[in-house]
């Protein structure tokens, strides 16, 4: 049995296993290596979208640094291959500056790179991060950051946009209806959990809040909105305001539907309301899909 040198960190890899690299054959330098994803002939079929997922990179939301999480792709042509995925990572890299800014005007700049890169005609992105704002709490006026999901979708081909999308998620506090009516005293509530996916109108210049108007017709019709900090006034007023607001997840879901409705810059949504019971052992839920 051989013996290693235990001192050493070489020593100890062979001992507990490690050999010695091969004298390969094949070649080492990029230019003489086999390019396979760049072979050309008929593949039968063009693929719509091919890419990679999962991708986590430092984003800025408004003035907050946070993680996105990121989905790419582009098409694929039939006489091709495959893509070369690390081309995605360095059309990425080309727009970063302490985190890759996450609106629209920005996304749409990366996926021209992304299509030039790849030499494709069509190209998508979804991203998904936290979005953190200031948040006051409603009768002291304590400021703390509050925070929702958001995930932009964006997809090009050429020059024209074809897909332009944002998905909020936020918690409320729900009251229910019916425990409030039919109770001496009391009623339960519950978190209930707001999901709302607007389609963008792809012409419209979008107002700097519109994150902002959506998260409030989502927020604003449920029984209450939820705080970073509550004082014992702020706790009085929210517990109040629920009462003075039941709602079922049918009511609040048509509710932000008909705020949703009057934005011009919206051509259509799907929502989901879904109440983590208190009382029983399963969720309620609704769901609306509108297009204007």
């Amino acid at each position: 049995m051989t013996e290693f040198d235990l001192s050493t960190r070489e020593g100890r890899w062979k001992h507990f296993g490690s050999v010695d690299p091969i004298e390969g054959t094949k070649p080492t330098v990029k230019e003489e290596m086999k390019d396979l994803q760049s072979t050309n002939k008929n593949y039968l079929f063009e693929i719509e979208e091919v890419g990679i997922k999962n991708l986590v990179y430092p984003v800025l939301v408004d003035r907050f640094q946070t993680a996105g999480n990121f989905s790419f792709s582009t098409s694929l042509n039939q006489d091709e291959k495959g893509i070369n995925m690390s081309r995605i990572l360095e059309s990425v890299e080309k727009h970063y500056d302490n985190g890759i800014e996450l609106d629209f005007d920005s996304l749409y700049r990366l996926l021209r790179s992304l299509q030039e890169r790849m030499e494709q005609n069509a190209a998508g992105v979804d991203v998904s991060a936290k979005w953190f704002f200031d948040r006051y709490s409603p009768i002291t006026n304590i400021k703390a950051v509050g925070h929702a999901d958001v995930t932009y979708g964006m997809a090009i081909n050429k020059e024209n946009i074809t897909r332009k999308e944002i998905t909020l998620q936020a918690a409320v506090t729900t009251l229910c209806p019916c425990s409030k009516e039919i109770s001496e005293y009391s009623a339960h509530n519950q978190r209930g959990i707001i999901t709302v996916k607007a389609i963008l109108n792809n012409e419209t210049i979008l107002t700097d809040d519109y994150k902002e108007k959506i998260l409030d017709a989502m927020e604003a019709n449920a029984s209450s909105i939820l705080y970073p900090i509550l004082k014992r006034p702020d706790e009085k007023s929210v517990t109040e305001r629920a009462y003075e607001n039941p709602r079922f997840v049918e009511d609040l879901i048509r509710l932000i539907a008909a705020d949703l409705v009057d934005f011009d810059w919206i051509e259509g949504f799907d929502i989901e309301c879904r109440n983590e019971e208190s009382i029983h052992q399963h969720d309620a839920f609704a769901k609306i899909k509108y297009r204007k």
